[in-house]
């Protein structure tokens, strides 16, 4: 049967630079691979058929040969023998083109396929995946910092085989094909191919009887208490990494970690930048036009009194040193706390509240309105350069 073009094979244009060639062929790689599709004959040929294009496409030499020539460049007659020895790419096995997968995604299906019988890279002992877990804190916890209690959904290490895989008992024994090296090589004409021992699927070792508990996989799922300690000082975004405290790894191998992510609830007083607060207070016109104090919230929950200066403004700040947040990892350090006033003009005035008010603007001379009486000097100068001197205010 005749092979398909290899640019229709990845569905790209014959002048598809590298970039696109390979992001094509994650696509269609991650859509065929046998793990995602166990015992499907259809999707494994698949991706053979695009691996094998792949390796071609990728390679500026092959490539240029096969733009010449066409498949004939990597047939016995087109000059040269294929890449995966005689007769081109025909004697290919799955494994192969895993094996340009695994280059281009890493270990992408975690225990990878060799864990399973297919012929995945890696042998022995495995590092356990990483766990998150997001965690919502209130800004006053954050503040002080908190100890809490939580459940995650995890693997251990199976009791019962003590994550080894096999039956109390029994054993796991060296592959005698690999001699335990989870690899073996093998000669085709002038080339010499590696790949994962079909005996124990590149293990190295094979479980005769496995666990019970586990099927052999040597760990199981569970849900799993731990109390963490969250530190005074944390920021919304940030991530706290626990060692050791993720999955189990495969086959006796190490722990992954835990990460906490922190989300920083809003608060109804306080806003945060970085270790300062700022708190936003209403000042009566009085209080701003005589002067007067108030009392302010802090964050841990008392108050503190502030001078309100005489003839004080909407938009002045306060500065409070050493009444923000705490600073993480500074034993007890703590940023500042800014209070911006905004100055309350007062509603539902009776008749005799009126009456003075309207008295004191009567009384006022100059000078007690000095933003006003600015402002309203610019307005008239600007209408008068604009309407000119005929028609002046």
């Amino acid at each position: 049967m005749s092979k398909r073009d290899y640019y229709e094979v990845l569905g790209v244009d014959k002048g598809a630079d590298a970039k696109a060639v390979k992001s094509a062929y994650r696509k269609l790689a991650m859509q065929y691979h046998p793990d995602k599709n166990p015992g499907d004959a259809e999707a494994e040929a698949k991706f053979k058929e695009v691996g094998e294009a792949y390796s071609v496409l990728s390679d500026a030499d092959k490539r240029a040969a096969y733009d010449r020539m066409g498949h004939a460049a990597f047939s016995q007659g087109g000059g040269g023998q294929g890449p995966f020895g005689q007769g081109g790419f025909g004697g290919g096995s799955a494994a192969d083109f895993a094996d340009i997968f695994e280059q281009v995604f890493g270990d992408a299906f975690g225990m990878g396929r060799g864990a399973r019988g297919g012929g995945g890279r890696r042998a022995g002992p495995t590092r356990g995946s990483d766990l998150r877990y997001d965690m919502e804190i209130t800004l006053e916890e954050a503040f002080h910092g908190k100890d809490s209690d939580i459940r995650i959904p995890t693997t251990i290490a199976c009791e019962r085989c003590s994550g080894d895989g096999a039956e109390p008992g029994t054993g796991v024994t060296t592959c005698e094909t690999c001699s335990g090296a989870g690899r073996i090589r093998r000669t085709q004409g002038f080339f010499t191919m590696e790949q994962a021992c079909p005996t124990c699927g590149g293990r190295g070792q094979y479980v005769e009887t496995p666990c019970q508990e586990c099927d052999g996989a040597g760990r199981v799922r569970k849900m799993r208490d731990l109390r963490i300690q969250i530190p005074a000082g944390v920021e919304d975004g940030m991530r706290i990494r626990l060692a050791g405290e993720g999955e189990a790894g495969a086959r006796g191998g190490p722990r992954g970690d835990l990460y906490i992510f922190i989300s920083v609830l809003p608060h109804e007083l306080f806003e945060r930048d970085g270790p300062n607060l700022y708190c936003r207070a209403p000042v009566p016109m009085v209080a701003a036009a005589l002067g007067g104090e108030i009392d302010a919230p802090t964050i841990e929950g008392g108050k503190v009194k502030i001078t309100i200066p005489d003839g004080a403004q909407t938009g002045e700040r306060m500065r409070l040193r050493h009444k923000g947040m705490s600073r993480v990892n500074t034993g007890g350090a703590r940023g500042d706390m800014y209070v911006e006033l905004f100055v309350e003009t007062p509603r539902k005035l009776t008749e005799r509240q009126r009456e003075i008010l309207r008295e004191f603007c009567d009384i006022s001379g100059d000078g007690c309105n000095p933003e006003s009486d600015g402002f309203f000097k610019k307005v008239k100068r600007f209408w008068n350069d604009v309407r000119g001197d005929d028609e002046a205010v």
